[in-house]
């Protein structure tokens, strides 16, 4: 008789019993779920029940905050992230984070935000790995034709949109496994928006993406697989109440509170 062992992809997320506090305060509690590579998963829920909280603790970014403290376990690919003598500098260079108002450096060139991380890594690039470094990331993030021709211009003169493209293209220069995403159109006007969805489409070919939004619309658009996070009341801590594929959530879901949420009812 053999025994099947189970292959962990390397961008696969695992968290398992997963809670965060910000001094007394726990944001989110308890959390357990799988977050399969190469797909879209997204955050929702109501503001306050620790969706951005979670996906700030996933490449510990959560821990650069003072008095924040956690327990659990999150595993990149089977290693857990948070574990002895992992270098939280690695962890974020594999597990890119874009943020809810797109953060270019604004009198840095629109290549030379593209390749900034990677220069952390690398401080010595040739001309021509750098030029075909930053073309790539640009085109990943479906923003060279619109500014090939400017490349040495300041990314802040870029329209809100191109700047959060940029900021995508500054991620997945650095070639990470999982690219995560906080509200990232919730300050973009329809047409920009609309761009961006079609663009995670395009990563999680490559990537495995997490997005947190407020939108039921775009979450049903982008995404593979929902978790519905809640919380019994304000100052109590977030929990997850239901991670199914997208469409089966916000069609069959499986808990009250699920259908009421995304019918509006709350929230």
């Amino acid at each position: 008789m053999t025994t099947a062992t189970a292959v962990i992809a390397a961008s696969q997320v695992d968290i398992a019993n997963f809670s965060a506090s910000y001094g007394s305060t726990t944001a989110i509690d308890d959390v357990s779920l799988t977050i399969p590579a190469s797909s879209v998963t997204a955050f929702i829920g109501p503001s306050g029940c620790g969706k951005s909280t979670l996906l700030r603790s996933i490449n510990r970014l959560h821990e650069t905050l003072p008095d924040t403290s956690s327990t659990g376990s999150i595993r990149l690919g089977g290693t857990d992230v948070y574990g002895t003598g992992i270098d939280p500098v690695v962890v974020r260079q594999r597990i890119g984070m874009v943020f809810q108002r797109p953060n270019p450096f604004p009198a840095m060139s629109i290549q030379e935000n593209v390749l900034s991380g990677v220069r952390l890594r690398h401080h010595r690039l040739s001309k021509a790995t750098a030029e075909m470094l930053a073309e790539w990331a640009l085109r990943s993030a479906d923003l060279w034709g619109e500014v090939k021709d400017r490349l040495g211009k300041p990314g802040g003169g870029l329209s809100g949109g191109q700047q959060q493209r940029l900021c995508i293209a500054r991620a997945i220069a650095v070639q990470p496994d999982v690219l995560l995403m906080d509200e990232p159109c919730s300050a973009l006007d329809p047409v920009s928006t609309v761009a961006i969805e079609d663009l995670i489409a395009q990563l999680r070919r490559e990537y495995t993406v997490v997005i947190v939004t407020h939108n039921m619309q775009q979450a049903q658009r982008v995404s593979d697989q929902a978790a519905f996070f809640n919380t019994a009341g304000a100052g109590l801590p977030g929990r997850l109440v239901e991670y199914a594929p997208t469409e089966r959530l916000f069609s069959e879901p499986a808990e009250q509170a699920t259908a009421d949420y995304v019918a509006g009812r709350f929230g």
